[in-house]
């Protein structure tokens, strides 16, 4: 029985070999940024099914109440970034709550911010890769001009090999770019609710005297 044949498949190592040997880390630079791309979707997705508002609120009620105790065993476990850094704030036995407060929201961002550095590196490699090959490319059919057989098939190849590799390397920029703005939106977000939690602590547990040593 024949094997069917995957036209998209065949076209696309098709691409790549026309695209000529930059063509290779190019592909790895695109892999590396699907990879993370899907990493941060899926993080971001269960941070958002972990959310608690009401048991922020909650909390909030206990420590207004001056019951630290009870905000404490609300707090504790929770899948909630914002109630973590609550419930860390509340077991202040070696520092300050406002310290405890700070260390873990910089602990809650720096998961949240997670692989935005890489994305910004392939956002700023795949364009340059692209351009290399382009050079490469052009190089290649000014090298094959002087050859008087097959000159033009040489000239054209090496001027499509260019047009591809600056594509390829365009379009991973163009798709790493717009996942990666839309993070930096959410971590700038987290930020915001957090230091806004943080500041809700502070004021409720100073009523009340919760928050010293």
């Amino acid at each position: 029985m024949p094997v069917p044949t995957l036209p998209l498949a065949n076209a696309v190592v098709e691409l790549i070999v026309k695209g000529g040997p930059i063509m290779y880390p190019i592909l790895v630079v695109g892999v590396a940024a699907v990879c993370v791309i899907l990493e941060r979707i899926f993080w971001w997705l269960r941070l958002g099914i972990g959310r608690k508002a009401r048991l922020l609120e909650e909390t909030y009620a206990a420590l207004d109440a001056g019951d630290q105790q009870r905000a404490v065993t609300l707090s504790k476990g929770s899948s909630d970034p914002v109630v973590r850094m609550v419930h860390h704030g509340l077991n202040h036995h070696h520092t300050s709550m406002q310290g405890a407060l700070e260390v873990a929201a910089g602990h809650e961002l720096q998961g949240a911010g997670r692989f935005l550095n890489a994305m910004d590196t392939i956002v700023t490699l795949g364009p340059l890769l692209g351009l290399l090959g382009t050079v490469t490319g052009i190089m290649g059919s000014f090298s094959s001009i002087g050859d008087s057989e097959l000159a033009v098939e040489k000239v054209t190849g090496g001027i499509g090999e260019a047009l591809i590799a600056t594509a390829a390397g365009l379009g991973i920029a163009i798709t790493t770019l717009i996942p990666m703005n839309y993070f930096h939106s959410r971590l700038a977000r987290l930020q915001f609710e957090l230091e806004a939690a943080a500041n809700n602590v502070l004021i409720l547990a100073a009523r009340h005297g919760l928050d010293k040593k």
